[in-house]
């Protein structure tokens, strides 16, 4: 812990965070304590949640467990709440280039693309070999074979198709989308073809096809959440601002992804639709909350997707399915026709098979509503110019930070030594540093951020849960929700307090370094239990460990990238987070593109592969 003393027969009080001898905390490893059920035995638990009488016992038993109540209930916090991400002034990023937001997005998407490498379609359009390892397709990929003749998106439309469909028919059935309708992926494409016939593609993203996660609107398809039901209670009449501004692109929306049901869970089991697979080995879950569009991306199936990420639910996913995830500052996407678009956590962010495809998709997409720009005054929307000549320069520059004590908690140390590698290769590559620093009180963090996602998705859904909705959400979503109900008002307050001491630990460690480096997760992909398929399962330890190192970004609002990095020994991938300053989107994709590259050959080919554009 950061600071704190207990007097005889008073409660704890935290010092003041100026007062914090930062240098002098001592990393505290703490095991979430929480049974793992599924079947009967999770029947039984929420039976005992939801009661009147014993549920209220239970609850405070886990929370006692896990030292919440002391930290909430029982301490003294000097600082005073902070209820949604404040951002001190920050300086310019180094080498960018501004795309301003309040441009059209095709014309945003133009200016990212110049500032791109040069693209050469011989190195890309060649046979598989040692110096040719496997390579997933790009974007410009995808635009250079509708240009030059070799496909068109009418003809990829149907290999996506025939992917999806016999995805969905597997046994037991593994669907990485909710809602498809074949006959208007097939228009959408069509439009986009006549479009190259005629020498009028409107932007590099005109024909490429991406999913959208089931709590983001996507007109005329519903948006479910994961659920049965939630369709039925609110419509969708058009698209989310987001996906408005891809569509203005030309992209190809092929349905609703896949997800946890109303996004309560980080490993994607899905006991309504089915649970998507991963695909580097489909006994095996994708993480989540972002499932689908994971899978999906992973797959081959699409190039990119948009999910939401209010507790790494694109990072999770993204890494253990070895791809690339990226989550933006609060407040730097509009969240209009998000269904949790009135939260201090989430954001709607890409999933791609590269980071040279996130920097084309998030200058897409990104721009911020009008009263975020008043409240959180955001930089300027850039994109890193890769093509400069103080590229180089700038990545020698780049200090990474890393909490080696924190850094190493991981499951296997195999997952630890692996991000190291990829940081050290960088470094020995481009001359940057590895600084040592410190983060104190990141159990502090950990129940600061349960308690705010939690009351502030129980705020979003309680209604609904009241009126008699809960008995058709699934049983974790229910167990979720029942825990989350116990938080109190002061239990709420007292977590935006920890909030403003855990963003001046960071902005502390950012006087120092750029960037700060972690494993994205504690652990790679988990098993999915055979006996969760039919009613879920309730595993909140494997939830920590999934979840342990990605909070930060999610509380403060910081951006952060997941980078694939390697396997482990079972063939399961690995990813390197990247956590960046407020706005720093920019630098964080030039150093992301940097690590990405150094890493390819110990990239693996997912057992489950679709050549969406060869096929």
């Amino acid at each position: 812990m950061g600071g704190g003393s207990k007097a005889k027969g008073q409660p704890r009080a935290m010092a003041p965070v100026g007062e914090v001898d930062i240098a002098a905390v001592r990393y505290e490893p703490r095991a979430m304590q929480a049974p793992h059920l599924t079947g009967f035995g999770l029947r039984a638990f929420v039976w005992l949640l939801e009661s009147r009488f014993l549920g209220p016992l239970v609850t405070s038993a886990l929370k006692k467990q896990n030292n919440m109540t002391q930290m909430l209930q029982n301490t003294v916090i000097p600082e005073r709440p902070m209820y949604y991400p404040e951002f001190p002034p920050q300086e310019p990023e180094q080498g960018v280039v501004v795309v301003a937001e309040d441009r059209d997005p095709v014309e945003r998407v133009e200016e990212a693309l110049q500032r791109l490498t040069p693209y050469d379609p011989s190195a890309r359009f060649t046979s598989v070999d040692e110096k040719n390892p496997f390579l997933y397709w790009k974007i410009r990929d995808f635009a250079y074979a509708y240009r030059s003749g070799i496909t068109t998106p009418s003809a990829v439309a149907e290999h996506v198709i025939a992917g999806v469909e016999e995805w969905n028919n597997k046994k037991p059935p593994m669907p990485m989308l909710i809602y498809f309708n074949a006959d208007d992926l097939r228009k959408q494409a069509d439009a986009s073809t006549k479009r190259f016939d005629q020498g009028n593609p409107i932007s590099v993203l005109d024909g490429i096809f991406f999913a959208i996660k089931d709590d983001i609107d996507c007109f005329p398809y519903p948006s479910k959440s994961g659920t049965t039901f939630f369709d039925k209670i609110r419509t969708v009449e058009k698209d989310a601002v987001c996906v408005a501004r891809l569509r203005k692109c030309g992209v190809i929306f092929i349905g609703k992804a896949n997800m946890h049901e109303f996004g309560l869970g980080v490993t994607g089991n899905n006991a309504n639709y089915g649970t998507a697979r991963n695909p580097h080995s489909i006994d095996r879950y994708t993480g989540g909350s972002s499932s689908g569009p994971a899978a999906l991306v992973s797959s081959g199936l699409c190039s990119a997707a948009i999910g939401t990420d209010g507790g790494g639910s694109v990072r999770i996913p993204s890494s253990l399915c070895g791809i690339v995830g990226l989550k933006t500052t609060y407040g730097r996407t509009d969240m209009t026709g998000v269904l949790c678009d009135a939260g201090t956590v989430e954001v709607a962010s890409p999933l791609t098979a590269s980071v040279e495809d996130s920097m084309l998709v998030y200058s897409a997409l990104a721009g911020s509503r009008p009263m975020d720009k008043l409240t959180l005054r955001p930089l300027p929307l850039c994109v890193p110019n890769l093509v400069s000549s103080d590229n180089s320069n700038i990545l020698q520059s780049v200090k990474v930070g890393k909490y080696s004590e924190w850094f190493h908690d991981v499951s296997d140390s195999e997952i630890s030594n692996t991000c190291e590698d990829a940081l050290n290769l960088l470094c020995s590559t481009f001359g940057c540093q590895i600084e040592e620093i410190i983060l104190p009180e990141l159990e502090e963090m950990r129940t600061a951020h349960v308690v705010s996602i939690g009351s502030e998705a129980l705020c979003d859904l309680n209604a609904h849960y009241q009126e008699g909705r809960r008995t058709e959400l699934t049983l974790d979503t229910r167990a979720s929700l029942a825990l989350f109900g116990s938080f109190t008002s002061t239990d709420y307050v007292a977590s935006q307090c920890i909030r403003r001491r855990i963003m001046y630990y960071h902005m502390e460690a950012f006087k120092k370094v750029d960037v700060i480096a972690t494993p994205t997760t504690g652990m790679t992909a988990p098993k999915i239990p055979p006996s969760a398929l039919k009613i879920g399962e309730s595993d909140y330890v494997v939830s920590a460990n999934l979840m342990r190192f990605i909070l930060a970004a999610n509380l403060l609002g910081l951006p952060a990238i997941t980078v694939p990095v390697g396997h482990d020994k079972q063939g399961l991938p690995i990813g390197l987070q990247l956590i960046g300053r407020p706005w720093g989107e920019a630098s964080l994709l030039r150093v992301a593109s940097a690590v990405e590259e150094l890493c390819l050959k110990r990239r693996n080919r997912p057992s489950t592969f679709y050549d969406i554009l060869k096929a």
